[in-house]
């Protein structure tokens, strides 16, 4: 038994550095981060009364057995463990719980781009990789022939319910100019769910 948890133990440490790997990375897919809705499965190492399948609500946080609202929206799964392994040794239920959070269904994401390009819409994120900017652009037919796809601009909503403006030059970045900054971004900025793209139309 003791062989089988430190085998478990291993485990969890191995997850929790490829997810800070992942995050640290600029060239790895990054690591899933939890959203409202999401159905997440939640096991505490043999304790079973602890372990459920619970849905994210709107306020980013799960109704766990003893503790109550945990928030993890927002965090990557070893960050969740981790969350929700501090809320039980700081009620003092548990004196060394061990959580794995995996997610069961996943939360709709999308992100829309409008203005000039050939398809504009919604289109569905990837789970398991990334979508850039100019991976969208692309998916959306490229850009008409009056786009101003040196200004195109990404609107973002922050976790604190502000937005974020930014605007990028995809233009160049299609053209080989890979090195390619607008406002001190990187034009294959990596989108997230719920980001809104326009591309003006070019000013003759």
């Amino acid at each position: 038994m003791i062989a089988a948890a430190a085998l478990i133990s291993a485990g969890l440490r191995s997850a929790r550095a490829d997810d800070s790997q992942a995050d640290a990375n600029p060239g790895r897919a990054p690591a899933y981060r939890i959203r409202s809705t999401d159905k997440l499965n939640i096991r505490v190492f043999q304790e079973d009364d602890l372990s459920l399948i619970s849905r994210v609500d709107s306020k980013g946080t799960v109704n766990l057995p003893l503790v109550g609202e945990v928030r993890v929206s927002g965090q990557t799964l070893s960050e969740a463990e981790r969350t929700i392994e501090s809320a039980y040794i700081n009620g003092r239920f548990l004196r060394n719980p061990e959580v794995t959070v995996a997610v069961e269904e996943y939360a709709p994401r999308e992100v829309s781009i409008n203005g000039q390009v050939k398809n504009p819409g919604r289109f569905p994120l990837p789970v398991e990789s990334s979508m850039t900017v100019l991976d969208l652009v692309t998916r959306a037919g490229g850009f008409t022939d009056t786009a101003e796809g040196t200004a195109v601009r990404v609107t973002r909503i922050l976790p604190d319910g502000s937005t974020r403006v930014i605007t990028l030059d995809v233009e160049s970045l299609i053209k080989g100019k890979g090195n390619a900054k607008s406002n001190g971004e990187n034009s294959a900025l990596v989108l997230e769910p719920d980001d809104i793209v326009y591309v003006p139309e070019r000013i003759i």
